[in-house]
C-alpha cells in the first residue's frame, strides 16, 4: 500500500497541481506524506525541510537535471528535506533565468512557425509542458503529443536547447542542501547502466525503484534493489505528478520509515 509519493510537481513548474490542492491530492489517495520535486527550483511557499499540512507530511525537494558528459546523457537528481542553502538558491536561480528566456525562444518559434499566437507569457518555471499545452489550445493543428512530437521536441524545428547544471556540481550543491540524494526513474535514459553507476560514482544516498512508467517493470527492477541492497541506498519512488493525480506508486510503510528517518524532523 502506497503511504507516501516522493515525486510531485506543481504550478511552480509544470505541474497542474498548487501547494493547496496537492495536498488535498494527498488526501484523497489516503497518502501520509508527498514530496515537492518541482524542476530546477524550490518551492517558494514551503518554509522549511518538512513541513505539516492538514494532516500530511509534505517534503521540500527538488527534482534537479544534471549533465553527465557522457555523450551528452542528461539524467535527473531528486533532493529531499531542502535545506536554507543560498548556493543552491543561486543556481534554480540561474537557471529559472535560462528558462525564462528558452521558453521566450520557443514560443516565439512556434509562433512564427505556426503563425498563431500561444497567448503565453515567458515565466519562473516554465517547461515544453506548458507550450504543448499552449499549442493545443491554439488554432493549431496539432495536439499535446504532436506538439512535442513535431514541433519542440529535441529534434524539432522549434526546440531550444537549455542550460543544465554539469553532475558534479549538481551533486554538490544537493548534497550541501539536503538530507537525501537520489537518482531519478534510472530506467528512463538512453543508458540505464550508466546513470545506475551514477549513484555509486557520487556517493548518492538513494535511488527511485517505485514509479508508475512501463519501463520500472518491463525492464530490471530486480537490478535495482540489489544495487541498492549492496551500496546501501535507500529505494524511493512516485507518482512523478504533472496532473491531478497522487498515489499511483510509491512508497509504502516501510520505506517511507526508512526514508523519513534520514529527513528533519516536521514542522507544523
Amino acid at each position: 500500500m502506497v503511504i507516501a509519493d516522493l515525486h510531485a510537481h506543481t504550478t511552480v513548474s509544470d505541474g497542474t497541481l498548487t501547494l493547496d490542492t496537492l495536498v488535498a491530492a494527498a488526501r484523497r489517495a489516503d497518502l501520509d506524506a508527498v514530496a515537492v520535486t518541482d524542476h530546477d527550483r524550490i518551492h517558494p511557499d514551503l518554509d522549511a525541510p518538512v513541513t505539516v499540512r492538514d494532516g500530511v507530511t509534505v517534503v521540500r525537494g527538488i527534482e534537479l537535471r544534471v549533465d553527465t558528459g557522457d555523450n551528452g546523457e542528461r539524467v535527473d537528481l531528486l533532493g529531499y528535506g531542502v535545506g536554507d542553502d543560498d548556493a543552491l538558491r543561486a543556481e534554480c536561480d540561474r537557471l529559472q533565468a535560462d528558462r525564462i528566456d528558452r521558453g521566450r525562444r520557443i514560443i516565439e518559434n512556434v509562433e512564427a512557425h505556426l503563425g498563431v499566437d500561444l497567448d503565453l507569457e515567458p515565466r519562473e518555471g516554465l517547461g515544453r509542458p506548458h507550450i504543448a499545452r499552449a499549442i493545443h489550445e491554439s488554432d493549431a493543428d496539432y495536439d499535446y503529443t504532436g506538439a512535442f512530437d513535431h514541433l519542440i521536441g529535441n529534434d524539432g524545428p522549434c526546440y531550444v536547447p537549455r542550460s543544465v547544471t554539469p553532475v558534479e556540481r549538481g551533486v554538490d550543491l544537493l548534497r550541501d542542501a539536503c538530507a537525501v540524494v537520489g537518482l531519478a526513474h534510472p530506467f528512463r535514459y538512453d543508458d540505464p547502466a550508466a546513470a545506475l553507476d551514477l549513484c555509486v560514482e557520487y556517493d548518492l544516498d538513494a535511488v527511485e525503484r517505485f514509479y508508475p512508467y512501463g519501463d520500472a517493470v518491463a525492464t530490471d527492477p530486480e537490478r535495482v534493489e540489489a544495487l541498492a541492497a549492496q551500496h546501501d541506498l535507500l529505494l524511493t519512488g512516485g507518482t512523478d505528478a504533472h496532473g491531478e493525480e497522487l498515489g499511483v506508486d510509491g512508497l509504502d510503510a516501510e520505506h517511507w520509515a526508512a526514508v523519513s528517518a534520514r529527513l528533519p524532523e516536521a514542522r507544523s
